[in-house]
């Protein structure tokens, strides 16, 4: 809602430019356009595109601080597997019967589908 009011603040000072044609107007007047101009783009740009992907970061920090052995996961390549083991900044992921493979926290990207249905189940 705030980005609209912006929008708006910032559209209605440039229609009263574009109507006395900017040439009535104070020096002073034209750098406050300016700086409330780039004032709501920065906050468009905060609230469309920061913010949210704050959010989704600390989200998927979240997932990587409650990871816990025998959780089945997928990386972000694709690749699914079972947690076997797990220290400060790896994840090792067990993916067939002899086959473990190590990974950075990172690249773990969510639950395997059906684990999260069986999470569910137990609740």
């Amino acid at each position: 809602m705030p980005v609209r009011l912006i929008i708006g603040l910032i559209l209605s000072i440039g229609f009263s430019f574009a109507q006395d044609g900017g040439q009535k107007g104070s020096p002073l007047a034209a750098i406050l356009f300016q700086i409330l101009f780039f004032v709501g783009i920065f906050a468009m740009f905060y609230f469309l595109i920061i913010r949210p992907q704050q959010k989704q970061r600390k989200k998927h920090q979240e997932f990587l601080s409650n990871l816990k052995k025998g959780d089945r996961v997928v990386t972000s390549s694709g690749i699914w597997g079972t947690v076997v083991d797990i220290g400060d900044k790896t994840v090792t992921l067990k993916v067939d019967t002899n086959t473990k493979i190590t990974f950075t926290k990172e690249a773990i990207s969510s639950y395997q589908p059906s684990h999260r249905e069986k999470e569910k189940e137990k609740d």
